[in-house]
């Protein structure tokens, strides 16, 4: 069974597009293509925190986390090569749906004094990244069994040809943009 947003993007995101920028050829129409869940743990961590990581990313998103590792050596950041210094979830298809669902409709409503993220946060390209400064904002993570606060940054990839497009199809998917 397709995810509820995706029904929502084909029966009422797509003719809005079309109709807001004259587009000739349903192709044209911008869509999600996947969402990367990223979430960096400082190298000076003790052992244990790359893997509390991946076990608080795999249960928010249901898919096991790759693990990102350095590739030279920095001596100011106390950095040795192959070390773990993150990871990262790629989403795609319904997993997406029902994570961005997710995100939106339970997650981002229980950040404090929330009103919105920033429109021009854009790459040019119709893509949108943003972070997340506590993992405790999705209802999955039990409080109780939080052993330090750690962010994430989401990125949300789309076919949009500019930041006009993916501003549209995100404000039309529901994503939550502060007014200006």
């Amino acid at each position: 069974m397709k995810a509820r947003l995706y029904k929502k993007y084909n029966d009422e995101v797509v003719p809005a597009l079309k109709a807001k920028h004259n587009f000739k050829n349903v192709h044209q129409i911008p869509k999600f293509v996947k969402i990367v869940v990223n979430m960096g743990v400082s190298a000076s961590n003790e052992k244990g925190a790359i893997d509390d990581a991946a076990k608080d990313l795999s249960l928010l998103t249901g898919r096991k986390p790759a693990i990102s590792r350095s590739r030279k050596d920095v001596a100011n950041f106390k950095l040795r090569k192959n070390q773990a210094i993150g990871c990262r979830v790629t989403l795609r298809g319904d997993a997406m749906f029902e994570f961005f669902d997710r995100l939106v409709a339970a997650a981002l409503p229980r950040i404090r004094d929330f009103r919105g993220f920033s429109p021009r946060k854009f790459d040019g390209r119709g893509n949108y990244t943003f972070g997340v400064p506590d993992q405790a904002i999705f209802p999955e993570i039990e409080l109780e069994k939080i052993k330090r606060q750690q962010g994430m940054d989401i990125t949300i990839v789309t076919t949009a040809a500019n930041d006009v497009e993916g501003l549209d199809l995100l404000r039309l998917m529901g994503f939550p943009f502060s007014e200006k």
